[in-house]
């Protein structure tokens, strides 16, 4: 049993931690519970983490030269790894959890409970900084029990503190489903919280030399999953300001409160120095730089504009200038063949930051723009970005939800115009872009749109179910009907590893009968679990 946490003990938990992760991949990935089969969670945790211990093993016996003691470097090399192999939002919020760890006990000359307690403390609130909107009844619910638990237990007594966070979270991870309403429906807890009670378990196990016991919340044999609510802005608000600010702590959260109250997707990330990256949608653009002049000194302030105009069509592609380029996440083979087409450094599907960051790097360009595609690499963008600037690399994220939204904004690009001038013409491309997704409900499922039993097709709309169906073409027309009923004069069609033969010809000729001035232009992207993904410019 340890007294202290040292430096070989925080290595033993990475490495149990890791082990309790990839044991129990599965059974999280399945605690995401969708229509269509994505869950990843479990997975990311272990990339994530995988990611933490390989820093840790490349740096195994080097002695720190930052006047930290040998705990606090381990605890920063596995929070540097965590960031550049956070994948997934899990991922990028394990990462800041680790780094309020890491930032409190790297100078601590002995771990004992009160400092452990502490570092609870601050890795929760590094947690719930890294989300824009905090939801209760996910992981920050549950590392927030264990920081809570821990202060309470009010003691030097190590081995006593960890048992009282981990206990405390297993108990939040029970209480999950009646704080969000989709967790009961689909009769699961969270699959964020399941992974960071196995690695405070692990930590128990490694300080204590014994197992927890607590029974592991097995997934229940029948469960009606919902469908997956997409992380996006609203449409009310017309504008994308996004500058990096320095400031202090106290003045960020006024700056959050504030931001808050003026628009959605906000987020603010800082790296431990005083230095923040905010991001917010909104109606009054001056309200929200004035919110950051008063909070510090903002600088590289952009404003994208999401207007609703249509794309221009497609021209001949220039060739673009050595110091810019562009880095698009891309599923199927088809779809990076269309994007590298268009000049674009190519990512497989679910990228870690450290992978972002090298496709960032080797395009050898001064400035890039990254394309994410998927809500749920967004956060894992962002951070690269912001690891990118540290090495004099200009990037800008333009939040593309869906492969169409991204061959709108590369479509646009004009090597002529300034870089901030095209990132803001790309974002305005792609927010002009409505998307859809057809696929196959894997489970069942209840959904706004109605019941949904395993078989049937799904429409969604901007990553909400509006169409149920039998047949799959008449589930694609209809929705193609649904979305130009609100206007649009081009239609992309990209057509899945699934797909049956003539799916796109046959939506083709429908739009060509019953929207004759519109145009329809179809690919074959590759992409598996949605036969069809429809644009609309």
């Amino acid at each position: 049993m340890l007294e202290t946490l040292d430096a070989a003990a925080v290595r033993r938990w990475c490495a149990s931690g890791l082990a309790a992760l990839r044991a129990h991949q599965g059974e999280i990935d399945d605690l995401n519970v969708y229509p269509v089969p994505d869950g990843d969670t479990g997975t990311n945790l272990v990339l994530t983490f995988t990611s933490a211990q390989q820093a840790l093993a490349m740096d195994l016996g080097t002695l720190p030269d930052d006047g930290h003691t040998p705990h606090g470097h381990a605890l920063r090399l596995m929070a540097r790894g965590a960031l550049l192999g956070a994948r997934g939002n899990s991922g990028v919020i394990l990462s800041q959890i680790l780094r309020g760890l890491a930032d409190t006990l790297a100078a601590v000359p002995a771990v004992r409970g009160r400092q452990l307690a502490e570092a609870l403390a601050d890795a929760t609130t590094a947690a719930y900084a890294a989300v824009a909107r905090p939801v209760e009844g996910t992981l920050l619910s549950v590392v927030a029990a264990a920081a809570h638990a821990a202060r309470r237990a009010d003691s030097d007594d190590l081995r006593a503190v960890a048992r009282a966070a981990s206990e405390a979270a297993a108990h939040a991870l029970a209480r999950t489903p009646e704080q969000l309403p989709e967790l009961a429906r689909a009769g699961v807890v969270d699959a964020g919280g399941r992974g960071l009670c196995l690695l405070l378990d692990a930590l128990v196990e490694v300080i204590t030399g014994e197992s927890p016991g607590q029974p592991a919340p097995a997934p229940p044999a029948r469960r009606a999953p919902v469908t997956a609510v997409r992380e996006s802005g609203s449409d009310a608000y017309a504008y994308e300001v996004q500058y990096l600010l320095d400031a202090g702590d106290e003045a960020v959260t006024r700056l959050r409160a504030e931001l808050d109250a003026l628009g959605d997707s906000l987020a603010i990330v800082g790296d431990g120095a005083g230095t923040w990256n905010v991001h917010v949608h909104v109606n009054d653009i001056g309200a929200a730089v004035e919110a950051g002049v008063v909070a510090g000194r903002p600088h590289r302030i952009s404003v994208s504009r999401f207007a609703d105009q249509t794309a221009p069509a497609p021209g001949p592609q220039v060739p673009l200038p050595e110091g810019r380029a562009a880095v698009v996440v891309a599923t199927g083979a088809g779809i990076a063949e269309l994007f590298a087409a268009e000049g674009a450094v190519v990512v497989p599907a679910n990228p870690s930051t450290g992978e972002l960051l090298d496709a960032i790097r080797a395009t050898g360009a001064a400035r890039v723009v990254v394309l994410p595609n998927d809500p749920n690499t967004q956060s894992v963008a962002s951070a690269a970005a912001k690891e990118a600037h540290g090495l004099g690399i200009k990037v800008s994220v333009v939040p593309t939800r869906s492969p169409v939204q991204a061959l709108a904004a590369l479509a646009v690009r004009d090597p002529k115009r300034r870089f901030e001038d095209d990132v803001i013409a790309m974002a305005e491309a792609a927010g002009a872009c409505r998307y859809a997704e057809v696929c196959h409900a894997a489970r069942e499922a209840l959904t706004v749109a109605g019941p949904a039993r395993p078989g049937d097709v799904l429409a969604l709309v901007e990553g909400e179910v509006h169409l149920i169906g039998q047949d799959l073409v008449d589930t694609c027309t209809a929705v193609v009907d649904r979305m130009l009923g609100g206007g649009g004069e081009l239609v992309t069609l990209l057509c899945g590893a699934d797909a049956p033969a003539g799916l796109a010809d046959r939506v083709r000729a429908h739009v060509e009968g019953a929207w004759p001035f519109v145009e329809v232009q179809a690919y074959e992207g590759g992409q598996p679990h949605y036969p069809l993904l429809v644009g609309v410019e």
